[in-house]
């Protein structure tokens, strides 16, 4: 009797099929039991609580939303992966003051190692050594408070541009939202890499995509053993089109800066100073490749961070401020005068008088209260077993903490979802996670390391923004009918972009 091969393969196909999914399903069943003393939903076979995710494109409310059923530690399976939401001040301390150490690590993903040089960056970098020294260079050389200052003229100058493109649109609906974000790409590119207009827009178009291909969760990196599944999905493929791009760039802009080194070192080997006003983040990390202590993966995997880190978070809280305070007048009347106080002796605004913007100052918070720039912060993952509130908690678990939940929880915010910036008027609160229920930058350890850069590029386009016109919303909508839906990303944005009619108050004018 002849044997056929093929057809012979063709018949075992779905028994093989039916063989490899139910050992994915005891797999998956196993992993779930390992957290079954953890309160949580219930599971369904091989995609355990994905389909919750389902309800709400915004995960943040969803986890909120399920942690008033389960509690405030919750474990959700997602795929092959236990993940833990962390939705209270008490267990957050946990995570990232008391067992800080514990879970100072990133878990893997196929973003971070595939666009972050095999996660070689600060932000996906595991602990240890080469974290802690790239955690160095940057607290110290590329986002100390002198190295902030000397960017001033970069804010002011592109901040200005915004303000003259919005008084060409006085009396028509401005895109305030496109121009925000524009904006600070601006600012970021300059900063690092001194790019100018035909490279900047390069760069900007560069980080736009690999913003895109960053926001959200991966189906691929919730079933990590199916190796095939980034290939079948094609997220495999976007990504590494996004980073041979981001690479391509990369390698241009260092040779530049290498080159423009190279023609200013002398004989003895000391570079002089050439016609340019600062030093970009390029220049300084190209000094510690010279003495060895980084690579140019490495140089490029930091200036991603600086790239993505730098732009979203600062436009979205000045759009989020703008969009609370026009369906809040009262606050933006009082804003406003503020800042025409303040600054109407010279006709600009002189960021060497910001400390005299006690309410604008308010504002912000508040502002990062109810819109922090990442709801969720980035996954934790734990390097050993320790024990929350008394579960024990396996090592290798990934802990996300709901920061947004935390800043809405009325347990510790009178009128949690209304836009009060007067409440911080006599707290204590500040950006670097003093008060847990407070961490728009993070806390612990993984706490963003460019806070003073972040504010500063918040503070004077807010108060720019503010000082020179007056606003209103088109077509005769009344402010208080502002839409403040959300769309969720690596920030939360509005859903729907920034349409504002501005009216010039104060002439423009800039700093002397």
């Amino acid at each position: 009797m002849e044997f056929n091969i093929s057809s012979t393969l063709i018949a075992l196909l779905p028994f093989l099929l039916f063989l490899y999914t139910f050992l994915k399903y005891l797999q998956i069943s196993k992993t779930a039991n390992t957290y079954s003393h953890i309160p949580g939903p219930k599971t369904l076979p091989l995609i355990g609580n994905l389909h919750l995710m389902l309800s709400s494109p915004m995960p943040n409310y969803v986890f909120r939303d399920l942690s008033a059923k389960h509690g405030p530690l919750m474990h959700l399976q997602l795929g092959e992966l236990p993940i833990l939401i962390v939705s209270s001040i008490d267990l957050a301390n946990q995570v990232v003051k008391t067992h800080d150490l514990i879970f100072a690590n990133r878990p893997p993903g196929l973003a971070p190692e595939t666009v972050a040089y095999n996660r070689t960056n600060i932000v996906f970098s595991p602990y240890g050594d080469h974290w802690r020294q790239l955690r160095r260079i940057c607290t110290q050389e590329l986002l100390n408070a002198r190295r902030v200052q000397s960017f001033r003229h970069i804010r002011e100058e592109e901040n200005m541009n915004l303000c003259r493109w919005i008084a060409s649109c006085e009396g028509s609906p401005a895109n305030l939202s496109d121009k925000l974000y524009l904006t600070s790409y601006d600012v970021i590119t300059r900063a690092s890499v001194k790019a100018k207009t035909k490279e900047r827009e390069a760069v900007v178009a560069v980080i736009i995509e690999s913003l895109k291909v960053g926001a959200g969760f991966l189906l691929s990196d919730f079933y990590p053993s199916i190796n095939l599944l980034p290939v079948i999905t094609g997220a495999l493929f976007r990504i590494q089109r996004v980073h041979r791009k981001f690479d391509k760039l990369l390698d241009g802009i260092i040779k530049q800066h290498r080159a423009r080194a190279a023609a200013n070192t002398t004989t003895n080997g000391q570079i002089v100073d050439d016609d340019d006003k600062y030093e970009d983040f390029v220049d300084v990390l190209l000094k510690f490749e010279r003495d060895g202590s980084l690579t140019t993966a490495n140089i490029k995997a930091v200036l991603l961070d600086m790239f993505l880190g730098g732009t979203d978070t600062s436009a979205n809280t000045v759009e989020w401020a703008m969009s609370e305070l026009i369906k809040n007048p009262s606050e933006l009347s009082k804003a406003q005068e503020e800042v025409r106080r303040v600054f109407d002796d010279k006709g600009y605004v002189d960021e060497d008088k910001f400390d005299e913007l006690k309410y604008l100052k308010l504002i912000i918070k508040e502002t990062m209260r109810l819109h922090p720039a990442l709801p969720l912060l980035l996954p934790r993952m734990s390097s050993q077993r320790c024990e929350i509130n008394g579960y024990e908690i396996p090592a290798g678990t990934r802990v996300i903490v709901n920061a947004w939940a935390l800043g809405r929880d009325p347990k510790y915010w009178k009128d949690a979802e209304k836009f009060i910036p007067e409440r911080f008027e006599e707290s204590s609160h500040d950006f670097h996670a003093t008060n847990l229920e407070y961490i728009p930058f993070g806390a612990g350890r993984r706490i963003c390391p460019g806070i003073s850069f972040g504010i500063a590029n918040v503070q004077l386009p807010l108060s720019m923004l503010l000082y020179h016109f007056d606003w209103k919303m088109p077509n005769g909508i009344k402010g208080e009918d502002l839409d403040m839906s959300e769309a969720f990303g690596i920030t939360v944005n509005r859903n729907h972009h920034l349409h504002l009619v501005p009216t010039v108050k104060r002439p423009l004018s800039a700093a002397a």
